[in-house]
């Protein structure tokens, strides 16, 4: 038979029991802890600053974006032993196809050229990147150029100043990397269609 709710089945000193009872077993009246009330409340008053931290901006602020920048500054370490690459086409073309080279490309593109191209180079304010169409580039070489340089009267600002020589040509590289990729767009098509990039069959130049 179920025990029956009685408060002389405290001890003295001992929470009152609830009217809770089943197969003989009874129940304190046991409030929460205050410590853990207070980490309930501050963890509630936390959620809108966390929501709006890590939502707003997602793929800058995931686990994933402190993995590709932390990889990408490690990375940065090999280009002591990559020597000054040059920005000519076999360069362009082997680094358009290496790993490691667009790591490190990537995380330069998403931290200063997403605004404006979007952070898969679909175009935003700046033109798309991933169509056929261009507005300064002719040949695969003059995206560096562009970087380096700047275009359209500064409102692409040149990055010759703020980036290292290898990460203008692994930039480029990645930026061209994404052409094919047709990606939807904000804006129309800009500029005229060029030829295809050539095939790369040499390795990189460096100097």
């Amino acid at each position: 038979m179920s025990a029956q709710y009685s408060p002389e089945s405290s001890n003295p000193g001992e929470a009152p029991l609830t009217d809770h009872a089943y197969d003989g077993i009874m129940e304190y009246d046991n409030p929460t802890p205050g410590w853990w009330s207070l980490i309930f409340i501050v963890t509630v008053l936390l959620t809108p600053m966390y929501l709006v931290y890590f939502h707003s901006r997602p793929d800058e602020r995931s686990i994933l974006a402190a993995y590709d920048a932390s990889r990408a500054a490690n990375l940065r370490l090999k280009f002591g032993k990559m020597g000054t690459l040059v920005a000519d086409e076999r360069t362009l073309l082997k680094f358009m196809q290496d790993e490691e080279g667009l790591a490190i490309a990537r995380a330069t593109f998403l931290g200063n050229c997403s605004t404006c191209h979007g952070k898969e180079g679909e175009g935003i304010t700046g033109p798309n990147m991933t169509d056929d169409s261009y507005l300064n580039v002719k040949t695969l070489t003059d995206i560096p150029q562009v970087i380096r340089l700047g275009a359209k009267a500064g409102a692409m600002p040149a990055w010759e100043n703020r980036l290292h020589p290898n990460e203008i040509v692994l930039a480029a590289a990645y930026m061209a990397s994404l052409r094919g990729k047709n990606l939807p767009s904000t804006r129309p098509a800009e500029g005229t269609v060029i030829p295809p990039w050539p095939t790369a069959t040499t390795a990189p130049t460096v100097k």
